[in-house]
């Protein structure tokens, strides 16, 4: 790279479905030329020589061992997001990559969107909705009611950074919190949002009206919530997740919802994404499904970009990254 040439940043395109925003473009390009997946493929062996890094945009374009022997000057690859469990650390570190992620931007918007689902799941807005917009505005009082959340018990597993916010907002709504954690918290941290710590999975499960997701998908994690947890839950509760689909039996989740074993269930993420159009959680009323919703709004997808550009240029120039990850 020229002196006074801006470093080159690999995206996989602008706009479309998998693209970083348009309105981001512009604060991208006064840090960087940007170079798009396609532009890449065309001109290979001279592009791949300048690029030094690379923005993913809900996982895109594919890290893998082809795309970085063709990057051999690449120093930093930056995810929009939190979760890194669509990327090989191991791998990248390999090449002497460095990786971060955006957790400072995500932790506000994704715990609304838990808080937004356990309200949409208990007040059973989407069905009244759809009586509200039906021609014929039939129905039975009994069959729309819902469930109080003021006193009702949250259950968090995962009290990370989301984590803690979803229970600050709980607290306002004159929720009950338990939470279960790797690491306990601090007891500053409980007392400020009235949060008792459960050891064991099994007695925040047995106790909750509401149990929300909100770890990382890792080995340990995968299909953390089976047939057993779902058992040990009230027939009344509701199990949201907002952390990744796969830590979920699906299977399992089906057919709980099916027999009554738990009450309903608020999903913002599934394994797949999007699931098959004939799941047959796609036709379950007592589901709520939403797109990966998590982050996306204005604020929170711009404030995702800023992070990734405050990780790429410390790479670059060589300073400690804010929100690097390493390979565990």
């Amino acid at each position: 790279m020229e002196e006074g040439e801006l470093p080159w940043l690999l995206v996989n395109e602008v706009g479309g479905i998998r693209g970083i925003l348009h309105s981001h473009v512009p604060f991208l390009k006064k840090h960087f030329h940007l170079i798009t997946m396609k532009e890449f493929l065309e001109n290979r062996k001279d592009v791949g020589k300048k690029v030094q890094a690379i923005y993913l945009w809900w996982h895109k374009p594919v890290i893998d061992k082809e795309l970085l022997q063709s990057l051999p000057n690449v120093k930093v690859i930056a995810n929009s997001g939190v979760g890194m469990d669509h990327l090989d650390l191991k791998l990248i570190a390999s090449f002497c990559v460095k990786m971060a992620n955006a957790p400072r931007a995500v932790s506000s918007t994704t715990a609304d969107t838990g808080m937004a689902l356990l309200l949409a799941s208990a007040r059973r807005l989407v069905e009244v909705h759809n009586i509200s917009v039906s021609p014929s505005m039939d129905y039975c009082e009994a069959d729309i009611l819902g469930v109080k959340v003021a006193g009702a018990t949250l259950g968090i597993i995962g009290m990370g950074r989301i984590g803690y916010k979803i229970a600050v907002r709980a607290k306002a709504f004159e929720m009950n919190i338990l939470y279960h954690n790797r690491t306990r918290r601090r007891v500053q941290e409980e007392q400020a949002v009235g949060a008792t710590y459960c050891k064991k999975i099994d007695s925040l499960l047995q106790q909750s009206d509401f149990v929300m997701l909100v770890v990382s998908l890792t080995p340990q994690t995968h299909k953390l919530i089976g047939k057993r947890e779902l058992e040990l839950m009230k027939p009344t509760a509701t199990l949201i997740n907002i952390s990744r689909g796969a830590v979920v039996d699906q299977e399992a989740l089906v057919a709980a919802l099916q027999t009554g074993v738990i009450r309903a269930a608020a999903l913002d993420v599934t394994s797949p994404e999007p699931l098959p159009r004939d799941h047959a959680l796609l036709k379950l009323k007592n589901v709520i499904i939403t797109p990966h919703l998590g982050i996306k709004t204005d604020k929170a997808t711009y404030m995702i970009t800023e992070e990734a550009v405050e990780n790429i240029l410390a790479a670059l120039n060589g300073l400690p990254l804010p929100s690097e990850v390493l390979p565990s």
